[in-house]
């Protein structure tokens, strides 16, 4: 009865967030054709202003914690993140009619930390005086930003192989079309069937090199912005400016950043409609698949340095969550292409609620279990 009763509180404590109903708001704003319309620089400042927030929020927690005890919860984060993100590449996207680059879109914003989701489950473990380390929420960051980067990455990789693809098909139906030794005698540098992007054959194929998109990535606004406030919060002491500037107005900021992501959404919620079955099937096992790889990761650092139940509870949480910060605006930068009503869609509508009504009880039960 108590998982049932805490099931249900959460449920409908969600449904009642002003996060979810500005969210809610804007959608219903733009079903009706409403002309109301965010400016794009009111727009950039506030997820500027967030993430700003988010990464002093993480550094000063760094900053003041024990950094040896956190060096294998810190690792198991970023696998963690890295491996959300392949998961939803090699299961997701294998659906029919799921576009690749909808797919990755998708697993990085899963593979992404939800603030809300995170305080959600401390008040939680708080209420039921479930002890952890005072760093641990401060694991987001670890787990956060590689899985955005790595989604980047592989929307990238995946973009420049589909290029190639069809640059050599291009090629192979203009072979056809003139004939192999007309079209040679016009590129007689050619000596394979092997082409550029530019549609000119070549001896081998491009490779794509990783490390410079890795380094357009960092370059990114919003991933530049959310690590400048990381490493302020871990080199300065900011504290002040934080408690004074960036953490009163943060709510109010969430609130009209949803409403445009909510807008969005229904501006492309027919193509969503489409493929809807199976982003809610994903969005509904992930959040408890992850939490639990998460879960068991966490278990290891427990046994082989003593990390607490309460911060493997912490490790599964942010597993579960989908972001509704940091992640939406760094893939709508990011992956250009991706499709705002797959990711946020199916976030918001499922993930999130049930990384919040089954995910917190059930990480939280375990470790009870295991700790009683």
């Amino acid at each position: 009865m108590d998982f049932l009763s805490d099931f249900v509180t959460l449920f409908l404590g969600k449904l009642q967030s002003p996060t979810l109903g500005f969210l809610i708001g804007g959608m219903v704003v733009a079903a009706v054709n409403s002309r109301l319309q965010i400016p794009d620089a009111v727009y950039k400042f506030i997820v500027f202003m967030l993430l700003i927030k988010v990464g002093l929020s993480g550094g000063i927690a760094i900053r003041n914690a024990n950094l040896a005890a956190m060096l294998l919860p810190a690792f198991l984060a970023v696998v963690t993140g890295i491996l959300i993100v392949f998961i939803g590449r090699y299961t997701l996207a294998k659906m029919p009619k799921v576009k690749t680059l909808d797919a990755i879109a998708t697993s990085g914003l899963f593979g992404a930390v939800s603030g809300s989701t995170l305080a959600a489950a401390l008040t939680l473990m708080e209420t039921e005086g479930i002890e952890y380390e005072a760093w641990a929420a401060a694991l987001y960051p670890f787990m956060d930003i590689p899985a955005l980067v790595t989604a980047i990455v592989l929307a990238s990789v995946y973009s420049s192989k589909k290029k190639q693809r069809i640059a050599e098909e291009e090629y192979r139906s203009k072979q056809e079309f003139y004939g192999e030794q007309e079209y040679y005698g016009e590129h007689s540098t050619a000596s394979t069937t092997s082409i550029t992007a530019q549609g000119y054959p070549k001896r081998e194929s491009e490779k794509v090199k990783i490390w410079p998109i890795i380094k357009e990535s960092l370059q990114g606004s919003a991933l530049s912005a959310l690590l400048l406030g990381l490493a302020l919060g871990l080199v300065t002491v900011p504290d002040s400016v934080y408690d004074n500037f960036f953490a009163p107005p943060f709510r109010g900021l969430l609130s009209i950043l949803m409403l445009v992501m909510g807008m969005e959404a229904t501006a492309r919620i027919g193509e969503l409609r489409k493929v809807g079955q199976w982003y809610a099937i994903y969005a509904f096992i992930a959040p408890l698949l992850h939490g639990l790889i998460a879960f068991g990761l966490g278990l290891i650092a427990h046994y082989l340095t003593g990390f607490s139940l309460g911060g493997v509870v912490i490790l599964a949480v942010i597993a579960s969550s989908s972001s509704d910060i940091s992640g939406p605006p760094t893939l709508r930068a990011g992956i250009p292409s991706a499709n705002p009503s797959a990711y946020i869609g199916s976030s918001t509508a499922v993930g999130t609620p049930v990384a919040l009504a089954i995910g917190i009880p059930l990480f939280i039960g375990l470790a009870q279990a295991l700790g009683g």
